[in-house]
């Protein structure tokens, strides 16, 4: 992606996940300073950071989704992360999802990786079906009830 592009589609990310931790049941605002926060840490300039990367998902040329890999800063040098993927609505259930997952595990494994995380949210089965279905399990659960 260029500057441009990244710049857009960080701010479409930024305020896709705002909406999610809301409706999850968090602070807007709260939301907002974490977007922003990880933002600098991530993307300074407005370019990945050392050990973040980022791809757009091609299919004949055309741009099919993104995914988004990188190192977690506070954790051994091993440990990366699916920070975010996406395959656009009509691109899905082709096989897009998985061969992004294939991608991120072949590029975390080169840059020294032992271990692959990602987040899903519970509502996400079709998701979580994909990810199971490629060897990840649940290591953490979260819950709550709205009151």
């Amino acid at each position: 992606m260029d500057g441009t592009e990244l710049s857009s589609w960080l701010d479409r990310l930024g305020e896709e996940y705002i909406e999610e931790r809301v409706a999850a049941g968090d602070d807007r605002e709260r939301a907002r300073r974490g977007v922003a926060r990880d933002r600098a840490d991530f993307f300074p300039g407005e370019a990945p950071a050392p050990g973040q990367l980022v791809f757009r998902l091609l299919e004949d040329g055309q741009a099919v989704g993104s995914l988004w890999i990188g190192r977690v800063p506070e954790r051994a040098p091993e440990y990366w992360w699916v920070w975010s993927i996406e395959i656009e609505e009509p691109f899905r259930g082709r096989g897009f999802g998985r061969a992004a997952m294939v991608l991120a595990e072949v590029q975390a494994r080169s840059g020294g990786a032992r271990r692959l995380g990602l987040n899903v949210f519970g509502a996400n089965a079709v998701a979580r079906s994909l990810y199971e279905s490629l060897g990840y399990e649940t290591v953490e659960l979260q819950m709550g009830k709205q009151l």
